[in-house]
């Protein structure tokens, strides 16, 4: 089972469509919250070099980076294989 992470803000469409996409694929994975700030918003930014915008999704460990990138790794055909890895 890969170790998906996306960390996320309440009202954020794009958010709502990346995990929309992973929910389809019966993917589980761990949100975190970080519409008022934090520590979680700091580690999102140091392990998204330095990208503010939400979603940024990782894939055991790897940085997709948004919904966007998420869906194009989709169209790719390249996303089931990034989840059939098992995880660290």
């Amino acid at each position: 089972m890969p170790k998906v992470e996306i960390y996320s803000k309440f009202t954020c469409p794009y958010c709502a469509r990346a995990k929309m996409l992973l929910d389809q694929k019966g993917v589980a994975y761990e949100e975190y919250e970080i519409s008022m700030g934090g520590p979680k918003r700091t580690e999102m930014l140091e392990r998204a070099n330095g990208r503010t915008t939400v979603p940024q999704i990782f894939i055991n460990g790897y940085h997709v980076g948004g919904s966007d990138d998420l869906a194009e790794l989709e169209r790719a055909g390249k996303l089931d294989a990034l989840l059939a890895a098992p995880a660290d």
